[in-house]
């Protein structure tokens, strides 16, 4: 008995472990990002100035620029409980703006690993 309970125990903390990485936040590459959005279309934000965004933008996406003052009022409109996509120029306004969606409780971040240098360089189009 105890080891048919300990059984149970490990296949509940693994199968808990695989509800954890489908939440939270993922770091992937042009070609797993634009998967996730044909599976999910969630909600794609730009984090680039509003310059950056009207020079060619995802298709889609909506320009929410990180260092707006405005920025955390603005994402807290979204909702957590979607899926976020979020890119910049080349991933450093992004991993920023990752971290500001993870305090502000959003549950899952897909962030696009090389940003829109990344995109371009894999042949994908902005608008």
């Amino acid at each position: 008995m105890k080891k048919l309970i300990f059984i149970l125990m490990l296949a509940g903390m693994f199968v808990s472990c695989e509800a954890q990485q489908q939440k939270g936040v993922e770091l992937v590459s042009v070609k797993q990002f634009t998967e996730h959005m044909a599976k999910d279309k969630g909600q794609l934000i730009d984090v680039r100035t509003p310059k950056e965004y009207k020079a060619g933008h995802i298709s889609g996406a909506t320009n929410i620029h990180l260092y707006d003052k405005d920025f955390n009022e603005r994402i807290n409109k979204l909702d957590k409980d979607e899926t976020v996509y979020v890119y910049c120029k080349a991933g450093g306004r992004s991993a920023e703006a990752v971290d500001l969606l993870k305090i502000n409780g959003f549950q899952h971040i897909v962030e696009l690993r090389g940003g829109t240098d990344a995109w371009t360089e894999e042949g994908q189009p902005l608008e």
